[in-house]
């Protein structure tokens, strides 16, 4: 009788422990995939937002002085304007010489200096054509981060000496809807045009004996529809006898050009005037 009792405990056991077996293996695991996803309730990571360009108005951008967007990077184009040319010729000396001639051949060496500095550089013309002011001035409105510099021979002067000019007081004028006049376009840019001048016209005093210290101020006709910070260069003169001593002076007046728009960079800004021109 006990043999028949162990016997039984041991049969009731054994089903116990098949029957618990048999419930571990029939239970699901967990995936892999599944046990890496936080648990319920948890919410996901937040993704890190995409960076919006420049061209879309975020960060890097800043209003332009005329309510569109410019690259916050500042000044990076100069606008070159070889004065005269085509049936204009300009001034022009005893000998022959031609200012429409000689300030292309400038602008070639200008142009280069400039482009060593880091700028790049647009000509408003790159032969014997003669653009109109206006053409001249949208060629330069049109761009951002840009300054203009005009060049010019002049018919009187001390022979050997260069001189910036920079456009006279104009008061602004804009109507209603903040629109300025086609002729003031350089009126907000009036005091970054004389500290452009100013820099231009102190590396030119250093390279030719006689030279102005500052620039000076006169009124100054393709500077006046601008609307950016502008000077007139000026070397003295077709008065000369032979046009190499013209040829000469080309390299310092690159050097001090493009010397002036590298010191002038760090002071651009851009005026802060909403609307346009008109």
């Amino acid at each position: 009788m006990r043999n028949l009792l162990r016997v039984k405990s041991l049969a009731l056991i054994g089903l116990l422990f098949v029957a618990l077996l048999a419930a571990v293996l029939a239970s699901p695991s967990l995936a892999p995939s599944q046990a890496q996803q936080p648990a319920t309730g948890t919410p996901p990571p937040a993704a890190t937002p995409a960076m919006p360009s420049p061209q879309g108005g975020a960060a890097g951008s800043v209003p332009s002085q005329f309510g569109a967007l410019a690259q916050a990077n500042g000044l990076n184009l100069v606008v070159l304007d070889p004065a005269h040319g085509g049936t204009d010729p300009g001034a022009r000396g005893t000998g022959g010489i031609r200012e429409s001639e000689i300030v292309l051949d400038f602008a070639i060496q200008v142009r280069r200096a400039l482009e060593l500095q880091g700028f790049q550089v647009v000509q408003t013309r790159q032969g014997n054509e003669d653009p109109s002011f206006d053409d001249r001035s949208a060629t330069a409105n049109a761009q951002r981060g840009a300054v203009f510099v005009t060049l010019h021979i002049s018919s009187t002067g001390m022979q050997g000496t260069a001189r910036v000019y920079v456009n006279s007081d104009l008061p602004p004028v804009a109507d209603s809807n903040g629109l300025i006049p086609w002729d003031r376009a350089q009126a907000p840019f009036l005091g970054l045009s004389k500290t452009f001048g100013d820099l231009v016209q102190g590396f030119l005093a250093q390279r030719f004996k006689g030279s102005p210290g500052a620039a000076q101020t006169a009124s100054v006709r393709q500077l006046r529809t601008t609307a950016a910070p502008a000077i007139a260069v000026e070397i003295s003169s077709v008065t000369v006898e032979d046009r190499v001593d013209l040829d000469r002076m080309a390299p310092g007046v690159a050097d001090a050009i493009a010397r002036g728009a590298a010191a002038f960079k760090p002071s651009y800004v851009v005026p802060a005037v909403t609307g346009g021109l008109r």
